[in-house]
């Protein structure tokens, strides 16, 4: 389960780049935005899947 949790959060955030890359290409800064949400939750989801490893690896 906590493998695919870590797929889920990374294809989040490549999506958010994505997401970004293209708002900033189009000068859609709404995109851009929205693309660097989606990375900061991915990320913020990340470092919780970091730390339930490091508890659960004691």
């Amino acid at each position: 389960m906590a493998e695919d949790n870590k797929i889920k959060n990374a294809a989040e955030e490549t999506v958010g780049k994505m997401k970004e890359g293209v708002g900033e290409a189009t000068g859609n800064e709404s995109l851009a935005n929205k693309g660097r949400m989606d990375q900061a939750k991915a990320n913020v989801k990340q470092a919780g899947e970091k730390i339930k490893d490091a508890v659960t690896d004691d």
